[in-house]
């Protein structure tokens, strides 16, 4: 029983701890542009990559 003494701070640092890096990512605005990254990988470039010989010159 007296583990519990041990472990409700653990847990509300850890708590706290989440909390922290949640409002931090939020102050820093990771959230604004969910849908960019989505949406960047579908696109292709206009021009292809020119070829690439094997051997190296």
């Amino acid at each position: 029983m007296t583990i519990i003494i041990y472990l409700i701070p653990v847990v509300l640092g850890l708590g706290l701890l989440g909390l922290g890096a949640f409002l931090w990512s939020v102050a820093t605005d990771q959230y604004d542009d969910l849908d960019g990254a989505a949406h960047r990988i579908l696109m292709d470039e206009d021009t292809p990559l020119p070829k690439r010989s094997n051997f190296a010159e």
